[in-house]
């Protein structure tokens, strides 16, 4: 059974040896119903701020999800313990395929629907909260990003909740394809074009890049990252 195993949200607030004057990266597992809309900008999770609005919220990144299968494994990779949210995401999701996810495919969960619009790419705050040598490069390599997901249906959801896949579009574009496409393997970034349910970013970085306007994030890795 595909359920989430808990709901996160944080708080804004400072990061040492960071850029970001505050960032709400850092989020915790909470007790109860939370709410989930479809925002102009900001967090789609009710309590859950979002400082960095240039790159981060909105109708395309309204909640993040991450697999705590995922979460796990790297925890041996990394050598220290993982709890849910600590890689800033909203819905810790335990039996979801959430890699293999197909762009536009809709989750019930709780009393929300959700649709899967477009992987994590990872950042500076990602790196300067985790504090790990080398993380954005590392993250990349691995290509299980996450998915950043759309409300549908605005809803209350809650740990232990259901996750239904309810509709699955047949173009198979999944997150692990736009996430290898949009850093280390752009021979893929033809596939992106015709997917309408795409987040509009991520479409225009895709059509830039075709057309020669844009570099690979993976030209621009560094072991410093």
């Amino acid at each position: 059974m595909s359920v989430l195993l808990s709901v996160n949200v944080g708080k804004a607030a400072p990061i040492e040896h960071s850029d970001q004057p505050a960032t709400g990266i850092d989020k915790r597992p909470v007790e109860g119903p939370v709410r989930l809309s479809a925002p102009e900008q900001g967090s789609g999770v009710a309590g859950d701020d979002v400082c960095d609005l240039r790159h981060h919220g909105g109708p395309d990144q309204a909640v993040y999800a991450f697999a705590w299968e995922d979460l796990t494994a790297w925890s041996e990779r990394i050598e220290r313990r993982v709890e849910p949210g600590i890689f800033g995401e909203n819905l810790t999701t335990v039996g979801v395929d959430v890699t293999g996810a197909v762009i536009g495919e809709r989750w019930r969960v709780g009393g929300a629907l959700l649709e899967v619009s477009t992987p994590r790419i990872p950042c500076r705050t990602f790196a300067d909260f985790l504090g790990e040598r080398g993380w954005i490069r590392r993250f990349t390599q691995e290509a299980r990003p996450g998915a950043y997901l759309r409300v549908i249906e605005p809803g209350e959801v809650r740990a232990g909740d259901t996750v239904e896949i309810v509709h699955r579009p047949g173009h198979g574009v999944d997150i692990g394809t736009v996430f290898r496409a949009l850093t280390t393997e752009p021979e893929l970034l033809p596939k992106l074009l015709d997917v309408e349910e795409l987040g509009r970013e991520a479409r225009e970085k895709a059509r830039k890049r075709t057309s020669g306007q844009g570099e690979p994030v993976s030209e621009r890795l560094t072991d410093a990252d």
